[in-house]
């Protein structure tokens, strides 16, 4: 664990740029700032980090509309998304994706995909091409438990189940989709399960844990490199936040709410580090105040970004 010690400390920077950069969105949206909407994952930060860090750079995600902590995790810079947030040609997709289609493919990432459960084929048509080339990635598809009840999701998982396609399906269970909690919906609410009647590995991961998933996704991604198939991800965690920006979350009962908190995983790992004994809490107020300095010049200098022009209407239009 000592050896660890600067990409531990990365992790942790990598958990505090996404829960900061989730907080200033959300001030930045509700005084009128940002046009559009958002859907945020503070409180999820734990299973982007640690599932990004167990891929290469030349691996793949596909993400959803709750996908800025996957952006920032897969190393997309704080400047090009918030660029693209303000609409800027200089954004990650030139202003033309907005919040719910963050994404940059020179950096592993497919925009995200607002279609619930609309990234799983798409994974595993990649994880084909990769396969057929003879190419050793992998593809990292992030969804809800929501989207276990679309078509999409029997059809892209048996897809990459019957060809041994090297997917990992990562599941970040939230317990609700929208605001409908999963055992109102699921007989057997355990998403894992569901990857025996395909054929391959499921696993159950606390994704409050960020050094848990990342030890998960690094099995799960070698075993994608060896040939052995597909394996489900179900990682357990809880959003602070509501579906959308106008969701109160009246329907998160007071007591889970509490008890997810406490397990926060920012703060877990915070105290894993310390406990470490060659890490200070100086060394992590540090990381956090260069976290803000970063939003903030990021936050003034998107203020300034170019906007698009009419002409730019008719560009990048493929059908």
């Amino acid at each position: 664990m000592k050896t660890d010690r600067a990409f531990h400390l990365k992790l942790y920077e990598q958990l505090v740029l996404i829960r900061e950069f989730e907080e200033r969105v959300k001030f930045l949206f509700l005084e009128g700032t940002m046009p559009g909407t958002i859907h945020q994952c503070q409180g999820q930060e734990a299973t982007a980090v640690g599932v990004c860090a167990a891929l290469r750079p030349d691996d793949f995600i596909t993400s959803t509309f709750r996908g800025h902590g996957h952006a920032l995790a897969k190393g997309l810079s704080v400047q090009e998304m918030l660029d693209e947030l303000f609409g800027a040609t200089t954004g990650c997709c030139k202003g033309k994706g907005g919040s719910m289609h963050m994404g940059n493919m020179d950096k592993g990432m497919v925009p995200g995909i607002a279609i619930v459960a609309g990234g799983i084929p798409l994974a595993a048509g990649m994880a084909l091409a990769f396969k057929l080339q003879r190419r050793p990635q992998v593809v990292a598809c992030f969804f809800g438990d929501g989207a276990v009840a679309e078509g999409a999701f029997h059809e892209g998982v048996n897809m990459a189940a019957i060809w041994d396609l090297p997917v990992i399906l990562v599941c970040e269970n939230n317990l609700y989709g929208a605001s409908t909690r999963i055992d109102k919906v699921m007989k057997n609410p355990r998403v894992s399960d569901r990857a025996a009647s395909y054929g391959f590995r499921g696993e159950t991961v606390d994704g409050n844990d960020v050094l848990a998933v990342y030890a998960a996704a690094q099995r799960a991604a070698e075993e994608c490199r060896a040939g052995k198939g597909p394996v489900l991800l179900e990682l357990l965690t809880y959003r602070r936040t509501g579906h959308s920006r106008r969701d109160a979350c009246h329907y998160q009962a007071k007591d889970e709410r509490e008890a997810w908190f406490a397990r926060d995983p920012i703060e877990r790992f915070a105290v894993q580090l310390l406990d470490r004994g060659d890490v200070s809490q100086a060394d992590l107020d540090a990381i956090k105040a260069d976290v803000d300095r970063q939003i903030t010049a990021g936050v003034e200098n998107a203020k300034r970004a170019p906007q698009p022009t009419l002409a730019d209407l008719t560009t990048d239009v493929f059908a």
